[in-house]
């Protein structure tokens, strides 16, 4: 008989909302649009949410976050529903966490642990599940407090001199201090290796076209639509972590590689930055950026301004070039839960449908006219016994003009600046 699976964990989601806890930097998003994106992270984890709340406060009270009135109004209701998970939409302090759970007798996780969570379900690379490591011993390390009774039990000393000993919280600080530092060498060298393979793609060069968007706006959608993938394309928070990369046939004919990333989302993780950004790495070196945004979502506006954010942020680290805005091409995709292309009024940007294909077209031609406009054409004469030459424009470049002669062949195609160089050396 097939073992039943376990039923998933009732949990509850509470937002704590104080314009305090909003960023400078970001679009105040209503708290039902923050609540509702809390609820989905949550059930993309496999939890079932059967209670959610908003508890508006004014300042946050250190010991619990929440006001003592509220604890026990949501203690109440936790108790209610027979809830196992508390979901904080927020950052709790340790001190927070701890004082939290004995209060609801239930698992308390913030946002930071709960976003911790689905990337480690998710990741599949080797890099991926690295950075995910390290981003978990990170967050675990500063849940470390010396108030955590059960972490005093002192060990036996080492060496003749005896001596107190090494205390419980000491030793597993240790440890994860050992661990992390042996996850930053295994990094190294998996980033090595993907540097290389990156080198070997630019001597038989594509130009690159990467995919950005808040989470959950169809990048993977579109991305299966465009290339006829089969990447999990779910309706699902993170449904995507690793980068995948496919070849696409524009227009034109001009070959070129596509490449999905994760989604982005407000409040990253401090612990996850290093892992969100190393995953964004292709999105540093792409010809072209398509911006998809869910143009349908009521919170679109506020999720455009979290993209921006990042990538302003991923320039000021130098890790992306500071005109990135000038090889940008927003998607506003899901027009079809608008009423189609037509319906979609914003005028600075693509409209599509990658679930019915509407708009696909077009968006096709753009991204061809875009990466023409960044090649320069070469005019040349090439002897007709210099075949290889000849052969290396096919496949490197546009062809726009070919005349056969007696002795020459006069050739006009489109090339980039690099594969221009790379000709000239021929």
């Amino acid at each position: 008989m097939k073992p039943t699976a376990p039923a998933p964990a009732r949990a509850a989601i509470l937002l704590p909302w104080n314009k305090s806890l909003i960023r400078h930097d970001q679009v105040a998003r209503a708290a039902e649009a923050r609540l509702a994106e809390a609820v989905g992270l949550a059930a993309s984890i496999g939890l079932h949410v059967v209670h959610e709340a908003v508890f508006f406060i004014r300042a946050p009270t250190p010991a619990t976050l929440f006001g003592k009135g509220q604890v026990e109004i949501a203690g109440e209701a936790l108790r209610a529903q027979d809830v196992a998970v508390v979901v904080v939409d927020a950052a709790l302090t340790p001190v927070q966490q701890r004082n939290l759970e004995p209060a609801w007798s239930a698992k308390v996780i913030d946002r930071t642990g709960l976003i911790l969570d689905i990337f480690g379900a998710r990741a599949r690379t080797r890099e991926g599940t690295l950075q995910v490591e390290l981003a978990h011993l990170d967050y675990q390390r500063s849940r470390l407090v010396r108030s955590w009774t059960h972490l005093e039990r002192q060990r036996g000393g080492f060496g003749f001199l005896g001596g107190p000993g090494e205390t419980q919280i000491e030793a597993d600080r240790r440890l994860i201090g050992d661990r992390i530092i042996r996850l930053k060498h295994e990094l190294l060298d998996v980033r090595r290796t993907r540097g290389l393979h990156r080198d070997a793609r630019a001597k038989v060069p594509h130009p690159v076209v990467a995919l950005v968007g808040y989470t959950n706006a169809g990048k993977s959608t579109l991305f299966n639509a465009l290339t006829g993938a089969a990447v999990e394309a779910k309706d699902q928070l993170f449904a995507t972590l690793d980068p995948t990369m496919r070849g696409l046939n524009l227009p034109s004919g001009r070959h070129v590689i596509l490449s999905d990333t994760v989604g982005f989302i407000s409040d990253l993780p401090t612990e996850l930055v290093a892992a969100f950004s190393a995953t964004l790495e292709e999105v540093a070196q792409a010809d072209l950026i398509l911006h998809v945004r869910d143009i349908a979502h009521p919170d679109s506006a506020a999720q455009e301004a979290d993209v921006i954010a990042v990538l302003n942020r991923m320039a000021q680290n130098a890790t992306l070039d500071e005109d990135w805005q000038r090889r940008t091409l927003e998607v506003l995709n899901k027009a079809d839960l608008l009423g189609g292309v037509d319906q979609v009024v914003q005028s600075d940007g693509i409209a599509v449908s990658a679930l019915t294909g509407e708009g696909l077209p077009h968006l096709l031609r753009v991204i061809d006219e875009r990466l023409a406009g960044q090649l320069s054409v070469l005019d040349i004469e090439i002897p007709v016994a210099d075949g290889a030459r000849l052969a290396w424009l096919y496949r490197h470049g546009e062809i726009l003009l070919r005349e056969d002669g007696e002795t020459q062949v006069h050739v006009q195609a489109r090339l980039s600046q690099a594969d221009r160089a790379r000709f000239d050396r021929l």
